[in-house]
């Protein structure tokens, strides 16, 4: 094991930014993390997959950061230092607020701590930014997800409907909090 970002993460895990050879690949990986939560009659859904699957739009107003499992892409998330990745919140991003967005790792890859990873290093990225606050927004399908982010010290802020889509549960981590992401 060796230890990233402040926890143990098993060695064969390399957590990095994303290079732009890889953005066919990592974007599929993500984009498969979502395909277990498709609905037939969801409108815009093959859309908003399409989305998730182009890191490279989101590398180009983002961080993207990429999880590789031996060398396989496994999944990757997007953090907002400076602004919004369109489409997004209306409301610009605040100047000591991080932003999460599509943390998706590919079920093959799941149980092994890649999202605590994926999460751990935006939180040490938006910290060495001198970010105050961390936000994210997530579906209440997303169980395990949610139980991450209680798990980091992150708290429920409340809800959103985005227009035309799907109602959002909202989070807030205080990155100042020598508590925060030590769980």
């Amino acid at each position: 094991m060796a230890v990233a970002y402040g926890r143990a993460v098993p060695d064969e895990i390399e957590i990095r930014p994303l290079a732009e050879s890889e953005h066919e690949v990592v974007g599929a990986a993500t984009a498969s993390a979502f395909r277990e939560f498709w609905k037939a009659d969801s409108p815009g859904w093959d859309a908003y997959l399409a989305r998730i699957a182009d890191v490279g739009s989101r590398a180009r107003q983002a961080i993207v950061l990429v999880a590789l499992d031996r060398g396989v892409a496994a999944g990757s998330v997007s953090l907002e230092l400076d602004a919004r990745i369109s489409p997004g919140p209306s409301e610009p991003l605040a100047p000591a607020e991080a932003h999460v967005r599509m943390l998706g790792v590919s079920p093959a890859f799941r149980g092994r701590g890649i999202a605590r990873g994926l999460m751990l290093a935006c939180i040490d990225m938006a910290r060495r930014h001198g970010k105050r606050v961390m936000t994210l927004d997530t579906d209440p399908l997303m169980t395990a997800a949610r139980q991450l982010y209680t798990e980091l010290g992150f708290e429920p802020t409340g809800t959103e409907q985005r227009p035309g889509g799907p109602l959002l549960l909202s989070y807030r981590l205080d990155l100042e909090s020598d508590s925060s992401a030590t769980r």
